[in-house]
């Protein structure tokens, strides 16, 4: 049996126990100043439910789930992680068999232990290296480079190399068993090294001492730094994980209109935020991908998601220090008396309030906080579950609301929903024109349908989508489907309100649709706008309003496997589908667009490089529908850019802004005779049709 000897060749070993003891204080201290800022920030409650969010913690820490969508970054991530894991596990058996008398490394399974150790040495040593190459050679524009990180990426390789040659050293001046040279091929060569330098095991055991302790004070060195450097993901991004959202990622946070004791609405100064917003800050790791998926960078816009957790980081590093000051006085007043304690936190919120420079407009530009669509790929692309959305929305809606602060296009659209119930500003006796000739019943006409048709303004005004609530009509009728609209009583869901930062005219809209829809009955609905959907789906039931609300082009592929509707007219063209945010990212609805376009004879369906959750946004999003693009290159063009390349002849969306603004890019890239735009619906009742010279019609 191979029997190994802790500590050999070390004397006075206890040393390291008070080294160990300094190094670990460091290490808790500046954690616990860390851990002050959630002080600051408003309460939130993320810790329930506790096995749920344990599961979530396996998956994306342990299991490295979104950090291995960049297979380079990830693979090298994980040869680091997981070699730390196991010679960190490799350390506590040598503990375990010191202290506890266990003895480990007398079991068969010695020679095992030595080898997975000696892998997993290399596999670390080569992520180390694969970052380095990455970083400095390959230089991805999503990566800024500090000292910290290159300081970082040397003290992790010299304490696994320094492992490495007290193993050579060991093995080089008290050789082992042949057999057992098998299962140290790394600690073998490094061995083979020293020995060409010198065969004088008194040397060689001098080099090995002295190595374990410089060994030993960068392992204790790597602990005590981890707190004050980038190494604190260790632990922020972990907890970060597990204290992901787990509500509906789709509906923003409600904010009560009627509590007096407000003073102010969204997010105007650090304290402002939430606490979590406040850690999202510790738990970014610089990494990039947020803003190497983000259209608005993208397309030469001021906003870098990364940039804008960062400079709120920057600035709550510069503030921290006053504002836990001022905290500390607030709760010291506190215990004096309640007539103390009033005053005392008055005065301290009056001393928090005098930042050195203002949270919004120098630190986070306001073209920053308008540049934003929404789309949420920031936040899907993120492996460590910072939420960039809710902090834009925030101080947009303080913008909004406190200072009346918005572009004089989105002025027009908010008072265009609030006089007229639509941004376009049509009257609102109009809604229902474009369905008089179609013979479509209200719910006047049929006060029991079994789903209820909510057209959405895009549908009732705005003349491309009119043609595709249209298709979505014959769709129906042609399924003999029981179905009502509103007709003029429909007024907007108020999307466009809320993410334009309006809060208060979003859910002046949203009552008025809730007390119509509850009065009615209505149990589903079905609309082909994503926004609609999303409104009604995920954030009318902040309100009351619980429905059954389905996308179209879930329910028309539901009467396609019902064989309610046959698609047998070919369409021979090439089809390239635009995933929706809102569809996509914001309701998981990938699969049910591509099932009926590739159920449609003679169709070929291609896909854009930036597809599905990576898809790239039309630009509509946030309430840019309403708004100039001014700045860079236009979303939407790059989008079209991007479909261009696949050859395809039919762009397809199943979104009546993404179809607007992909029809305004095919138009600025002149390709209208190369290339159309339709909807899925569109496509469907083309499919549907029994002659060719109506699917012609159609089609065109």
């Amino acid at each position: 049996m191979p029997i190994r000897e802790v500590y050999w060749n070390i004397s006075g070993h206890n040393w390291m126990y008070i080294f160990f003891a300094i190094a670990m204080a460091i290490f808790i201290y500046g954690c616990y100043k860390k851990f002050q800022i959630l002080k600051l920030g408003k309460s939130q409650d993320r810790s329930v439910p506790i096995v749920e969010r344990l599961k979530l913690v396996l998956i994306h820490a342990l299991g490295h789930k979104k950090i291995l969508n960049e297979k380079f970054a990830g693979i090298f991530h994980s040869f680091i992680f997981y070699g730390f894991i196991l010679l960190f596990i490799g350390t506590l058996l040598v503990m375990v068999e010191k202290y506890l008398g266990i003895k480990i490394m007398h079991l068969q399974s010695f020679h095992y232990y030595k080898f997975i150790l000696d892998m997993a040495g290399l596999l670390a040593i080569i992520g180390i290296l694969m970052a380095m190459y990455r970083r400095y050679i390959v230089k991805p524009e999503g990566l800024d480079n500090k000292k910290d990180d290159l300081t970082v990426l040397v003290l992790i390789l010299v304490v696994l190399v320094t492992g490495f040659f007290i193993s050579g050293t060991r093995l080089a001046a008290n050789p082992v068993a042949p057999e057992l040279l098998l299962y140290t091929p790394v600690a073998l060569v490094f061995s083979k090294i020293f020995l060409a330098l010198t065969s004088d095991v008194g040397t060689l055991a001098s080099m090995h001492k002295s190595f374990w302790w410089f060994h030993m004070l960068m392992a204790f060195a790597f602990i005590a730094y981890i707190p004050y450097s980038r190494l604190f993901h260790i632990i922020s991004s972990t907890m970060n994980q597990y204290w992901q959202d787990l509500g509906n990622k789709a509906a923003l946070s409600m904010i009560n209109l009627e509590d007096e004791s407000v003073e102010s609405f969204g997010v105007s100064k650090l304290e402002d935020f939430t606490w979590k917003d406040l850690f999202d800050t510790e738990a970014c790791t610089r990494c990039g991908r947020c803003q190497d998926n983000c259209p608005a960078h993208l397309t030469g816009k001021p906003l870098s998601p990364k940039e804008l957790v960062q400079s709120i980081k920057g600035h709550l590093g510069e503030n921290a220090p006053r504002l836990l000051a001022a905290h500390a006085a607030a709760q010291a007043a506190a215990h004096a008396a309640a007539q103390a304690a009033a005053g005392g936190e008055a005065a301290a919120a009056s001393d928090a309030s005098e930042e050195a420079r203002q949270l919004i407009g120098e630190v986070i530009d306001e073209e920053v906080i308008w540049s934003c669509t929404t789309c949420g790929s920031c936040q899907e692309q993120c492996p460590v579950f910072v939420e960039h959305i809710p902090k834009v929305m925030e101080m947009r809606r303080h913008l909004v609301l406190d200072q009346g602060e918005m572009s004089a296009e989105a002025q027009l659209a908010l008072t265009n929903m609030e006089r007229h119930g639509n941004p376009w500003g049509v009257g609102k006796t109009t809604r229902s024109d474009w369905s008089k000739d179609l013979d479509v019943p209200t719910i006047d006409e049929n006060g029991e349908p079994d789903v209820l048709y909510w057209v959405g303004c895009a549908g009732s005004f705005d003349g491309r989508n009119q043609k595709v609530a249209a298709a979505f009509v014959k769709v129906m009728k042609e399924a003999d489907v029981n179905f009502s609209i509103l007709g003029n009583d429909e007024t907007c869901c108020g999307d466009s309100a809320r993410r334009l930062g309006n809060e208060y005219l979003y859910q002046s809209l949203a009552e008025t649709n809730i007390e119509m829809l509850n009065e009615l009955g209505i149990k589903k609905i079905v609309t082909a706008c994503p926004h609609c959907l999303n409104a009604l789906k995920n954030e009318y039931p902040q309100m009351g309003g619980n429905y059954e609300v389905v996308h179209h082009s879930q329910f028309i592929l539901d009467l396609i496997k019902a064989g309610k509707i046959k698609l047998e007219n070919p369409l021979p063209e090439k089809l390239v589908y635009h995933d929706s945010c809102y569809l996509g990212r914001y309701n998981d609805i990938y699969n049910q667009p591509r099932e009926i376009l590739k159920a449609i004879p003679q169709t070929s369906l291609k896909e854009m490089e930036r597809n599905l959750g990576k898809s790239f946004c039309c630009g509509a999003g946030g309430g840019r529908m309403w708004m100039e693009e001014t700045i860079g290159e236009r979303i939407n063009v790059t989008r079209v850019e991007q479909a261009l390349e696949t050859g395809a002849s039919c762009l397809v969306t199943g979104c009546p802004f993404c179809i607007t603004m992909m029809d305004d890019g095919v138009k600025a890239k002149e390709k209208e005779e190369q290339v159309s735009t339709k909807d899925i619906a569109e496509l469907v009742a083309a499919s549907m049709k029994t002659t060719q010279e109506e699917v012609a019609e159609e089609v065109s």
